[in-house]
């Protein structure tokens, strides 16, 4: 079947990759525009774009859809279906009704909850127990289109944003192909969200980093989960940002909130709810992230002192 793909993180890689395996023809690409990346600040193309071009596939990057210009390539390229996996652009009603077969994304989410640009970050700040993937049918809306395969699975209780990311897009792309099947051969069956349950994951910025240590030490353990590996909890400890790359749930302490407790083979620190937190992994500024005992090692931590706040 002639497809058109759209897409621009890891995430969506699997997907590509499937749709090729499974053997449709994709005849064109659409991801976002190259941007300049990390300390050299240089252009870097999207793992997306990265995929396509390994397969010869051609790439278009146009800022927007919404010109006449991205509904003539569109037409050009006569897809019977559009695939949208994390393409981070909203497809405008011309292209949305152009292919025959429609357009359908993955979202990473049990719709409705979870709409928007960062349900896996979300899902596990918030300590969800469960997860998974939905494919649905597109229209104007964020993330609203009747849904067509929902696949659960569990959230570990130390799972990481991360490791979860890496699961939910293998999963996405088994759910694609046989979301692909299922409208190919007519047994598609179209389930309307309850807009009365929906959820929103708006993107993820540093303002959420810093810890509050007032919090339960469970709800600080999700963040840093939910935060890992990007964009990282921070802590200042006497006037120094520090990550926070990995925690875990210590038991009872007798501290205020943010009072370190234990040191030595342990960093524990007392949080609102009177329980402790292990720090396992943290990071000082300009330096590699270290176990907490290699930290210690370096830097003086004394039992009494305290995070901020």
């Amino acid at each position: 079947m002639k497809t058109v793909f759209m897409g621009t993180p890891d995430f969506a890689v699997p997907c590509l990759e499937r749709l090729i395996a499974d053997g449709h023809t994709v005849s064109g690409v659409f991801t976002q525009p190259d941007k300049p990346r990390g300390r050299g600040n240089k252009i870097q193309y999207p793992p997306v774009k990265e995929a396509a071009l390994k397969h010869g596939i051609p790439v278009y990057q146009p800022k927007t859809l919404r010109d006449a210009s991205a509904l003539e390539t569109i037409r050009e390229l006569d897809p019977e279906l559009i695939v949208v996996v994390a393409y981070g652009k909203i497809l405008p009603k011309e292209i949305l009704d152009y292919p025959r077969l429609g357009c359908i994304n993955m979202h990473a989410s049990l719709l409705p909850s979870y709409r928007g640009a960062a349900p896996i970050q979300w899902c596990v700040i918030n300590g969800e127990k469960k997860t998974g993937v939905t494919s649905m049918m597109m229209d104007v809306g964020l993330d609203t289109g009747d849904m067509l395969i929902k696949r659960e699975t569990p959230v570990g209780p130390d799972e990481t944003t991360g490791e979860l990311h890496d699961r939910l897009s293998v999963m996405s792309a088994d759910v694609m192909s046989q979301t692909i099947d299922e409208l190919v051969n007519g047994r598609a069956v179209r389930v309307k969200q309850d807009d009365s349950l929906a959820t929103y994951a708006p993107m993820i910025t540093k303002e959420l980093c810093p810890i509050d240590w007032t919090k339960k030490a469970s709800e600080i353990h999700d963040l840093v989960r939910g935060l890992s590996p990007w964009p990282v909890a921070t802590a200042v400890y006497k006037g120094v940002c520090i990550k926070i790359h990995s925690t875990a749930p210590a038991g009872e302490c007798r501290g205020e909130p943010g009072e370190i407790t234990e040191t030595g083979k342990r960093l524990l620190v007392c949080c609102g709810d009177r329980r402790a937190l292990e720090i396992k992994t943290l990071q000082a500024p300009g330096k590699k992230a270290m176990s907490a005992p290699d930290f210690m090692r370096g830097h003086s931590i004394m039992t009494g002192e305290s995070f901020d706040k």
